[in-house]
């Protein structure tokens, strides 16, 4: 792939940088689940978030399996109906990865316009299983989710891109 001119070349991602952030961004839904805010609608999903982010740029170690497996615990964790979050991440994750070739060539404040709607989707997916189950509408507050989350995308770049940058070191016996 051609990189866009003014575009750094990053190191490879580790695999346990991303194991671990995946773990933070589940601990981080725990923990909000828990607090007092628990049922607000308008809490953005830490961790569909940081899925998405590594299902874009990492489409070959974060997929659908993984989105499913952090699904799962978290219908776990939150008592919810067995498969709601499996089956939303996981979309989530097959909505990412759909579109990670083409997302990488916009810049990150682009990048978040473009995630908008995957992340508006999921949160209508999660919804409409919620109400099928009998649960109760949770205001219209939860559409604010989507757009926070978009919000927070550039800042989520910065943080988990910032390991795999390298120092920019100019040599002129080697362009890269």
């Amino acid at each position: 792939m051609i990189m866009p001119r003014g575009h750094q070349l990053l190191l490879p991602a580790n695999p346990l940088f991303i194991l671990f952030t995946l773990l933070m961004a589940l601990l981080v839904n725990m923990l909000v689940h828990m607090s007092l805010i628990s049922h607000a609608a308008w809490m953005p999903d830490f961790l569909a978030l940081v899925l998405v982010f590594w299902c874009v740029h990492q489409p070959r170690m974060v997929g659908v399996g993984v989105a499913f497996f952090f699904g799962v615990a978290t219908d776990v964790h939150q008592s919810a109906l067995l498969g709601q979050h499996a089956l939303t991440y996981t979309a989530l994750s097959f909505m990412a990865t759909l579109i990670h070739r083409r997302l990488l060539w916009f810049t990150v404040p682009s990048q978040a316009m473009q995630v908008l709607p995957i992340f508006a989707a999921a949160h209508a997916m999660e919804l409409v299983v919620r109400m099928m189950s009998g649960a109760l509408f949770p205001g219209w507050t939860i559409f604010l989710a989507p757009f926070l989350e978009a919000v927070m995308w550039p800042v989520v770049s910065v943080m988990l891109l910032a390991p795999q940058r390298r120092a920019p070191n100019p040599d002129a016996n080697r362009p890269l």
